[in-house]
């Protein structure tokens, strides 16, 4: 077997990335290995695809083929002309990988709200630096596109020489945005990009606090932990017998009571003693 040599750290294994689900190898080596085979994939499509909105991938492992899922905005410029440039892809990933033939398989899937996806976000804005326009100007548009698209909050920092020769940070927020614990784990997106510019090398980190949604489209399903909905209380339903009766009298009372009549009663003009 040819050895692959992963991208970080010159880590060298022995064995093709494609067996790590079959081959009898230990769990610790398996999950370097496919941490290794994620990062290497991940950052040749980024480099590949960025102006078509490049926003992720995943790798489905199944005993049959491996399946890789391009996430992007455009996807009819990942899939090329009648599926060139996709099949192009697939030949790179098969021969860097040594996977068999036939044994991978790449698809394309379209973002469905590119507004929540910090990725496409900090691609936009690179591409908008890289044009030219004002720092102010982009991170702005950004920043009211994002928070449009129904997210809950926001955070661009561009940091690098900005206009003078001294490099300095800006950073822009809007909306609701946490910090700390497993929620931001969950609910924030983060991308980070390199704007190569001729005066030097800008930083731009782009931060999406995405919304709760019950059904995971958009966001988790899961609220956060201190949000508290206090539901409205519940009628009192009052069976229908009780409420037929007089309040404070019984039956057995009215049917034990008998009717007065005659002189000495009362309401028929004589006095009562």
């Amino acid at each position: 077997t040819q050895s692959t040599w992963g991208w970080q750290e010159g880590l060298h294994f022995d064995f093709p990335l494609y067996t790590m689900a079959t081959a009898q190898i230990s769990k610790k080596r398996k999950f370097v290995a496919d941490g290794v085979f994620y990062a290497e994939l991940n950052e040749l499509l980024s480099r590949t695809l960025a102006e078509d909105g490049y926003s992720g991938v995943e790798v489905r492992v199944t005993p049959v083929r491996t399946e890789i899922i391009i996430r992007a905005t455009r996807t009819r410029e990942v899939l090329g002309e009648k599926g060139r440039r996709i099949r192009e892809l697939t030949s790179i990933v098969q021969k860097r990988f040594n996977f068999p033939e036939g044994n991978v398989e790449l698809f394309a899937e379209r973002v469905a709200n590119r507004g929540l996806c910090a990725m496409a976000q900090a691609e936009s804005l690179r591409y908008k630096l890289l044009g030219g326009l004002a720092v102010r100007r982009a991170c702005y548009g950004v920043l009211r596109y994002v928070m449009e698209s129904g997210a809950k909050g926001c955070e661009v920092i561009v940091s690098g020489k900005l206009r003078a020769q001294r490099a300095k940070s800006m950073k822009f927020k809007d909306g609701y945005m946490i910090s700390s614990g497993q929620p931001r784990l969950e609910f924030v997106d983060t991308a980070v990009r390199h704007v190569l510019l001729r005066q030097g090398v800008l930083g731009v980190k782009v931060s999406i606090m995405l919304p709760y949604d019950p059904t995971g489209k958009t966001g988790p399903k899961k609220p956060l932990p201190d949000v508290v909905t206090i539901h409205e209380p519940k009628e009192d339903e009052v069976p229908h017998s009780q409420a037929a009766k007089p309040y404070g009298v019984n039956k057995e009372e009215q049917s034990a009571e008998p009717a007065v009549t005659g002189p000495g009663a009362v309401g028929q003009g004589y006095p009562t003693y």
